[in-house]
């Protein structure tokens, strides 16, 4: 398995100890490889390198990816969430997952078939 980078652009400019490479007279920082812990679905090691990332390339992402020209409203047809059933703490038999609807407050059982389809 080859190594994960790090993908931000200053990651290699962060003088930490880690980075630190090459013989004792010429050492050099270099770019972290991910480990254990990361950031942005394993391509970032610090929350910094992810944040220079986006500064340097969020916008033209967006805009590849498409911004949002008009305000998205939420509506008593749209506005269905799936939720953990709190009910479920106290009785093992009630359904795991309900649908609230987040205009009105109503609850209804969760179709997971509706999901998976």
């Amino acid at each position: 398995m080859s190594k994960v980078y790090c993908q931000g652009p200053l990651c290699h400019t962060y003088d930490t100890s880690d980075r630190k490479r090459g013989p004792k007279e010429n050492r050099r920082n270099q770019t972290r490889s991910i480990g254990m812990y990361s950031y942005g679905n394993r391509s970032f090691c610090t929350l910094n390198c992810q944040n220079d990332w986006w500064a340097e390339h969020g916008t033209r992402v967006v805009d590849y990816i498409g911004r949002i020209k008009q305000p998205i409203v939420l509506e008593e047809e749209n506005a269905w969430r799936r939720e953990y059933n709190r009910a479920r703490w106290e009785d093992n038999n009630a359904p795991e997952y309900i649908e609230r609807n987040m205009v009105t407050g109503t609850i209804r059982p969760y179709n997971e078939q509706v999901d998976n389809d």
